[in-house]
């Protein structure tokens, strides 16, 4: 199994249109063998799930995404779990004790600067996933 998380800074990048890196976690038999941080290369969006095929990933964990982006990745059979927030070696570890909270609902609309927000903090309803501020429903 290749897990890949949207990455920066040790922590899950909140935008997966807008991630600049994954780091990629290869898993056998329940335990991390290899981790390694690779660059997407300025690709954005659709083209990211074609991006994490050639890089034979089979499950992606991340923040917010939205439809477009999560309709192409079950279209190259990559399995999301996401509105996930936090440390990105620790999201691997929990998902892999098989106790990740993760929200199958998830939806990130940038384009209309509104989006809802599966898994990160939201109490005062601003928070910044790489776009300007803007509102949160959470």
């Amino acid at each position: 199994m290749r897990i890949a998380v949207t990455y920066q800074d040790g922590m899950i990048f909140q935008h997966f249109g807008h991630t600049q890196q994954f780091k990629l976690y290869d898993v056998e038999n329940g335990a991390v063998q290899k981790e390694q941080i690779v660059d997407t290369q300025g690709s954005g969006h659709g083209a990211l799930a074609s991006f994490l095929k050639e890089w034979s990933v089979d499950t992606l964990l991340c923040g917010g995404i939205g439809g477009g982006a999560q309709n192409a990745l079950a279209s190259v059979g990559i399995q999301l779990y996401g509105g996930i927030a936090g440390n990105a070696d620790e999201a691997v570890r929990v998902f892999l004790a098989g106790t990740l909270v993760y929200n199958p609902e998830v939806h990130c609309n940038h384009h209309e600067q509104d989006h809802s927000c599966g898994g990160h903090s939201c109490g005062d309803k601003k928070h910044d996933c790489g776009e300007s501020e803007h509102e949160c429903r959470c």
